[in-house]
């Protein structure tokens, strides 16, 4: 355990110390989200924050490819290459999606390559275990199939990126969950219990954790930066291969049983939980995504036309602040991810008592007594300077311009962000407005 927080704190302290040199990139190549109708952010924001993750991903790998501890690990290095090669082009698909504003086709067509790599290196399902019984197919379907879970996982990813904070710590809740199912799962089932807990999939997952550790403190609200495309793929992309190594090279036999006696019905739950995890710790951005396909597309739009009407914007309306509806979000994700994960800890009957009260915890949560007055979020600004009133000769021929520069004034320096205006925000000159955070 000692190692795989090792490489956490690694992970986490490399995205934290890069991210104030994405932002500067993102301020330096035009990557800016700008201020539209139906975002929720109060200023021009800067993105590219996957960059910083992207660097703790492989600052973290490199070290663990020198620790003894994990030298079984990296004995077959392809997953490994996989891992970071897929990684590296949907980042950078996502940093150019950010600064050029890619259409939806060139995207979809840049996923499938980074997780068709990742594939093509060994992070593959050849497996799916179900009902204790193992499902084998052809390499083939197994190739298309997991090609088809990362892209569903990054673009949910992406989907629920909607508030400060919210992706990142979605992701790192139930990335946690994840990581002790795994040195659990580990641990249970290594050889003759010489104490060799080397595992490709909890090392993925401890590093995910650290990336989204580290990227938090800048992106809690109010943000200083954003994720980005290059992010939420960057996660949704790195969590899916660990679910692929976990669930998918899994022999669902090996999980612990009664001795002596057959499974009860009951009993055969946690067989199910390499199953349920994955599905628990993606449940509210997948069940974000398929809402909004469904609306859009009968309401006959494209899949990827964004509105206002994502599971965040509801919170809002609902009248909780931007904090407590991130808040509320987290909370859910914990109820799914930690109370799926019970189920190999606790007696089964326990284990769902304890998801179903915290459930009703957090729908309580929801209705209850975090909901604000005010209808919806309150943008937070600081640094605003009082527009002043036009003077007898404002509209006088060719001071129109100088007095919109003078009332709309954006500083996005070393410090936190400031603005003033009193008219619509507007992206940076030459840079079409970018349609992010769907």
């Amino acid at each position: 355990m000692r190692v795989y927080l090792l490489l956490l704190l690694v992970s986490a302290a490399t995205t934290y110390l890069m991210t104030p040199l994405a932002r500067w990139c993102a301020l330096r190549f035009g990557a800016i989200t700008a201020v539209r109708d139906r975002d929720v952010h109060a200023i021009p924001t800067p993105r590219l924050g996957g960059l910083a993750m992207l660097v703790g991903l492989l600052v973290a790998l490199t070290v663990a490819s020198g620790l003894p501890f994990l030298s079984s690990v990296f004995t077959d290095p392809r997953p490994i290459w996989g891992l970071a090669g897929g990684a590296t082009t949907v980042c950078l698909l996502g940093v150019a999606d950010d600064i050029w504003d890619l259409d939806w086709v060139t995207k979809l067509i840049g996923q499938v390559l980074g997780a068709g790599f990742m594939a093509w290196q060994g992070v593959l399902l050849f497996q799916l275990p179900i009902f204790g019984d193992v499902v084998i197919g052809s390499e083939r379907v197994w190739q298309g199939l997991t090609v088809l879970v990362v892209v569903v996982a990054m673009n949910a990813v992406n989907f629920v990126d909607g508030l400060d904070g919210l992706a990142a710590g979605m992701i790192g809740i139930g990335g946690t969950a994840f990581f002790l199912y795994s040195y659990w799962l580990t641990v249970l089932t290594v050889d003759g219990g010489r104490g060799n807990y080397a595992n490709l999939a909890t090392l993925v997952l401890a590093v995910l954790v650290g990336m989204c550790v580290g990227f938090l403190p800048h992106n809690v609200y109010p943000a200083r930066i954003f994720m980005g495309d290059s992010g939420s793929m960057l996660l949704g992309l790195v969590i899916a291969a660990a679910t692929i190594v976990l669930t998918g090279q899994l022999d669902a036999s090996a999980l612990p049983a009664n001795e002596g006696t057959a499974l009860l019905p009951r009993q055969q739950i946690p067989v199910f939980v390499p199953i349920l995890l994955p599905v628990a710790v993606l449940l509210l951005p997948l069940l974000d995504m398929g809402l909004a396909v469904v609306r859009r597309v009968g309401a006959g739009k494209s899949p990827f036309h964004p509105d206002r009407m994502h599971l965040h914007h509801r919170l809002l309306s609902l009248g909780h602040s931007h904090r407590s509806a991130v808040g509320i979000m987290w909370v859910w994700t914990v109820v799914f991810a930690f109370g799926t994960a019970s189920l190999v800890v606790l007696p089964t009957t326990q284990a769902l008592w304890v998801l179903g009260l915290g459930m009703v915890a957090a729908a309580l949560l929801t209705l209850g007594p975090l909901r604000g007055k005010d209808g919806g979020v309150q943008p937070i600004i600081t640094g605003v300077t009082p527009a002043v009133p036009p003077g007898p000769d404002a509209q006088a021929p060719g001071t129109r311009d100088a007095e919109h520069r003078a009332a709309t004034r954006t500083t996005l320096g070393p410090g936190r962000p400031t603005t003033t205006t009193t008219g619509p925000a507007r992206p940076p000159a030459g840079h079409p407005t970018p349609e992010k955070r769907p």
